[in-house]
């Protein structure tokens, strides 16, 4: 459920009580160490290690830590940012030869073809992986169109679409993302979407969902929108199987152009000037102006905290004010902010995500703050349903929801001893899950 707020809070407060309270330092270096404070997970670690010293586990989560924060500072010491060169540019897509035996969808030359998308979108669905060089061309693509946009990108809802949808959370859940065009259609021109983050990790098939979701915004630039999410970050994909499920079917390579694309996606968007939609929520601070958020400076790793961090990882709260983080990071927002916020500017409405939500979405704050959620049954035992959202020109939010569909075969890659390990499960069998 990443609260490690609620995780770190827990933990001090038994250790405030009992400083011999092995678990504390466990569960608190846990929850540090998932939010990429690895410095200070370290030194709970240390402890858990020192009180018990032939304990597998707690020797092999001290190692793991250690070896990252060493990483980090030799990363820092041979960094030279001003003359750091871009993953993008070192990529020569006329070097690429597409095999003769390869027998995928072909995006040769020109623009992007619908046909191409439709033949993506069945040769992933039989578990075939599209060849690199289209991949690459994807994202290399869709990296100029994202570099772009400013922070806020502003959506006019055109009179002859008669919806506009927008989707939650997706977390790798490839089978359910073909669900909703299969509900609600396929992207186009007439038929807008807007992905409101989190697209990779946790689910089987990140790689898939992100390659489909970046070839739409390459196809309809202008019709299709995507919303950086908490998890469209390093070290979020290297906690929950991004990072890992990018290098076992392509490269390192590849998926440090994936980590400079994320930098660049937009923030948040802002449908007819009335209804602001953003993964996380709002802001730690009243007065926030909608035009502050245009020219965020976004292309970097999610800060701890500022607007850019809010927008990423708040939460909602019944009680008015402000409270911390279940997370650890951004703030929860009770229902006198969220008024604040859209009488400051004009706004009617808030559409975030970033929660699982039982019927997939949630109403709160009368009316003004609505939670959508797209992956059903997350994390393959949530029981949840998904949803999304239409809207028409007159922006009243209309819900569906849906049922997970059950995929022939789930991977899951995990790290073990510096080795991508692919473990592979059928969903529909619990025992041979475990």
């Amino acid at each position: 459920m990443e609260s490690y707020g609620y995780a770190l809070s827990d933990a001090t407060t038994a250790l405030d009580i009992d400083r011999t309270y092995i678990k504390g330092y466990y569960r608190r270096a846990s929850a540090n160490m998932a939010l990429g404070k690895f410095k200070k997970a370290l030194t709970d670690f240390e402890a858990v290690k020192k009180a018990r010293p032939k304990d597998q586990d707690a020797v092999n989560k001290y190692n793991q830590c250690n070896k990252i924060v060493h990483q980090q500072a030799f990363a820092k010491a041979i960094a030279v940012e001003s003359s750091k060169k871009s993953v993008a540019e070192s990529i020569n897509l006329d070097t690429m030869v597409v095999e003769e035996t390869y027998e995928g969808p072909r995006w040769e030359e020109g623009e992007m073809a619908v046909e191409f998308m439709t033949g993506l979108l069945d040769w992933l669905k039989d578990e075939k992986k599209l060849h690199r060089k289209y991949a690459y061309k994807i994202l290399l693509r869709s990296k100029e169109i994202f570099e772009v946009q400013p922070s806020l990108v502003a959506v006019s809802i055109p009179d002859s679409s008669d919806r506009f949808t927008v989707c939650g959370d997706i977390h790798g859940q490839f089978y359910d993302l073909l669900n909703i065009f299969t509900l609600n259609g396929l992207p186009s021109q007439d038929n807008p979407y807007l992905f409101n983050g989190d697209f990779v990790d946790r689910g089987s098939f990140s790689v898939e969902v992100i390659l489909s979701l970046l070839g739409f915004k390459v196809l309809y630039p202008d019709h299709f929108f995507m919303s950086r999410g908490n998890h469209e970050s390093i070290n979020m994909n290297q906690m929950y199987g991004f990072e890992g499920e990018v290098r076992a079917k392509y490269s390192q390579q590849m998926w440090d152009l994936f980590t400079e694309i994320f930098n660049w996606l937009p923030l948040a968007h802002l449908l007819q000037s009335r209804v602001l939609v953003t993964h996380g929520g709002l802001f730690s601070r009243d007065g926030v102006k909608v035009s502050e958020l245009v020219d965020i400076d976004r292309n970097r790793q999610p800060p701890e905290e500022g607007l850019m961090c809010d927008l990423l990882w708040s939460d909602p709260q019944y009680i008015p004010g402000r409270g911390p983080s279940k997370r650890g990071v951004g703030v929860q927002f009770g229902p006198d902010v969220t008024e604040e916020f859209c009488s400051t500017n004009g706004i009617d409405l808030v559409i975030r995500s970033h929660e699982v939500k039982e019927e997939g979405y949630e109403v709160a704050h009368g009316g003004k703050c609505i939670t959508v959620f797209s992956a059903p049954n997350y994390c393959d035992q949530m029981g949840n349903k998904g949803a999304f959202i239409t809207l028409s020109t007159d922006l009243k939010p209309q819900f569906t929801t849906y049922e997970a569909v059950v995929s022939q075969l789930h991977h899951h890659y995990i790290i073990h001893n510096d080795t991508i390990v692919k473990l592979c499960f059928s969903s529909a069998t619990p025992k041979e899950k475990a």
